[in-house]
């Protein structure tokens, strides 16, 4: 599918990180497809035979399936970061980011582009509506991060800061990302929201479908990245109370009284 012009008001792309999703990920690129949209997968340093199947994708449809490649695992941050650059060079307006490994429900894609169209400079972020397959710790767990994400931004309008299907606009996130300091891992998709919160990015949340397959990769690591999203909230408490003190950028969160 070639790019179409640069002078497109509203021109979205999908942005999948991808580490050893091989069984998940052709399954999720073909539901995806019918949405017509030019997908980049950015393989994270997968095994050789996740990249083959990725290779396989992105030689049956190579102008809309899409693939850049880090050498090594380096996060799910990190491979956002290169599809992001990938988007921006290419003239795209918005990145539509969701996961490989068929949690997300492809069919809610035209809600939150429909909210994205109307609300470009906002980041559109799925609030998940679990079934029975989320496993109950995970579930639990999430409160916790909920309680800091509150807390750090001292509002409520970020109902769900870990759910990895959403739509940023990709002028100013690129803009944020090169600015402040966002995690690279587990704690990315809180670290980036909160970050934007701050920088007056108006934040909209859209109800979604979420699921966890019998057969799902997580990459999850109960000890590991619990203390790093744990050090990830305490280091956002602490430039959160810098930045109200007024020793750096000033915390502007989006208010309805003025322009989205």
């Amino acid at each position: 599918m070639p790019d179409h012009p640069a002078t497109s008001a509203f021109r979205p792309c999908f942005v999948i990180p991808v580490f050893n999703h091989g069984d998940a990920i052709t399954g999720v690129v073909d539901r995806l497809r019918r949405h017509g949209l030019v997908c980049w997968l950015v393989d994270d340093g997968s095994d050789r035979r996740c990249a083959d199947v990725l290779d396989a994708l992105h030689h049956t449809d190579p102008e809309s399936i899409r693939l850049q490649r880090l050498q090594r695992n380096s996060g799910k941050g990190a491979a956002f970061r290169q599809g992001l650059l990938c988007a921006e060079q290419a003239g795209f307006t918005h990145v539509i980011q969701i996961d490989a490994d068929g949690q997300h429900d492809p069919e809610d894609v035209p809600r939150l582009l429909d909210e994205a169209r109307a609300h470009p400079d906002a980041v559109i972020t799925g609030v998940p509506i679990y079934d029975e397959s989320v496993p109950r710790v995970r579930l639990y767990g999430r409160y916790l991060t909920h309680v800091w994400v509150w807390i750090n931004t001292m509002s409520m309008q970020i109902r769900d800061s870990m759910c990895g299907f959403r739509i940023y606009p990709v002028a100013s996130t690129s803009r944020l990302m090169r600015e402040a300091r966002i995690g690279n891992r587990m704690e990315f998709d809180t670290d980036i929201l909160v970050h934007a919160y701050w920088d007056g990015v108006r934040v909209i949340n859209v109800p979604t479908r979420v699921r966890y397959p019998d057969d799902g990769v997580s990459h999850f690591r109960m000890l590991r990245d619990n203390a790093r999203i744990s050090l990830m909230h305490a280091r956002l408490f602490l430039v959160m109370l810098w930045r109200r003190c007024g020793f750096g950028p000033p915390i502007r969160p989006w208010s309805s009284n003025r322009k989205n």
